[in-house]
């Protein structure tokens, strides 16, 4: 169909001082892919932001963001922290991520993602998406009937299933790390912990956190998920405002990011900061420092969720449960030696855990530099991949 936009019109809509590759410089991005389908209703980003240690795995967002920016916004640093995350884990893997701008509860159907599954294919392999915050295991079904490129397929299919279990366990694992710095001990029982969001992840955070009679409090914007995790764990119900200010020992945020900010900050009443959410930090220079000089523990968010990406890494050589949940319990020593790295050298936490993961991709950069007959991986992650298998 002819377009009835004249040049002009199409210029007005772009501003000479949009900022997309100050912002691709910034986070030091490869690539970044605009994804539209007009007829279906797609409107999808996918970021990749270094593959230098691997193909970029990470997963797919779909959330109905209030404009273009903030997608971009979002889509940018949480693929820089899927690099980063990689990193620390010991993965063989590079970071990217996607976001699908929407409704999940409203506006999911199969050709939506049989669509993005297309333009995912179209990047070779460069790419990997997975599940994510408004995303479920039936849509991962769908990309995969258009793409050999995805992760966190259903069990039934010969995947991992839903990540969200290992995720939970990771932090629960990093939380107790955590407590052990914070108090000598990592037990939680009689721990006062507040829990922001009652998705997938912090659902099975709080089984856990229940098993080991910690005191629970829990928000989240939709009341009948919320409810549920309550009334499973015995978990108060509190309002979404309300979680900041509570007099706990640990706040532990599983939803959206950005919540640690200038409007927060003085509301917090906590000894630690340990959550599954990603970009906790609003401003990681500035509230990074903040939550230091408050005497805050903060457990860097990709390393302590984690779990998530290694049990869908996992599947890329052959799922194994058991292996997946054994490399994520290993998050309770990496969080540890961050603390420990922060205290002895005065620095935020964040800080810590990047200069760990930058040390590990210049190291295999170095690798990369010696030449070989044959670039592509043989017996690592991402083989299946990488072979065109």
């Amino acid at each position: 169909m002819q377009s009835t936009m004249t040049a002009n019109e199409t210029d007005a809509d772009i501003s000479e001082n949009f900022p997309l590759f100050g912002k691709l410089q910034d986070y030091e991005h490869e690539q970044i892919v605009v994804c539209s389908e007009p007829s279906l209703g797609l409107k999808a980003i996918i970021a990749v932001h270094d593959t230098t240690l691997g193909p970029a795995l990470g997963g797919v967002r779909m959330w109905p963001y209030n404009n273009e920016q903030e997608a971009i916004r979002d889509v940018l640093r949480l693929s820089r922290g899927m690099t980063y995350k990689a990193a620390i884990s010991g993965l063989n893997l590079g970071g990217g991520k996607a976001v699908i701008i929407g409704d999940p509860r409203k506006e999911k159907n199969e050709s939506l993602f049989r669509a993005f599954g297309r333009y995912v294919d179209s990047l070779g392999g460069r790419y990997i998406t997975a599940e994510d915050v408004g995303i479920n295991v039936q849509n991962m079904e769908w990309v995969r009937m258009e793409t050999k490129y995805v992760s966190g397929l259903p069990k039934s299919i010969g995947g991992s299933g839903d990540p969200s279990p290992v995720t939970a366990y990771g932090v629960y694992q990093g939380m107790k790390a955590s407590a052990k710095k914070a108090y000598g001990s990592d037990s939680l029982e009689g721990k006062r912990i507040a829990i922001q969001g009652a998705g997938h992840v912090s659902s099975h955070l709080a089984k856990f956190l229940s098993k080991e009679d910690a005191e629970l409090f829990i928000c989240d914007i939709y009341e009948d998920k919320v409810n549920a995790v309550a009334e499973e764990t015995g978990a108060k119900v509190v309002d979404p405002d309300e979680i900041y200010g509570l007099d706990v020992d640990i706040f532990s945020p599983c939803a959206l990011g950005g919540v640690v900010n200038d409007d927060t900050m003085d509301q917090f009443k906590c000894d630690i900061i340990a959550g599954a959410a990603n970009n906790v930090l609003d401003n990681e220079d500035k509230h990074g420092r903040m939550l230091l000089d408050n005497d805050i523990l903060y457990a860097p968010d990709y390393v302590i969720n984690a779990g998530g990406l290694i049990n869908v890494a996992s599947e890329l050589e052959g799922y194994n449960e058991e292996r997946a949940h054994k490399q994520a319990s290993k998050i309770y020593d990496t969080i540890l030696d961050i603390l420990n790295y922060s205290e002895d050298n005065n620095t935020p936490t964040f800080v810590a855990s990047n200069i760990l993961a930058e040390k590990r991709i210049a190291n295999v950069g170095q690798i990369h530099n010696i030449y070989t007959s044959d670039s592509k991986f043989s017996g690592h992650i991402g083989e299946l991949y990488k072979n065109n298998v």
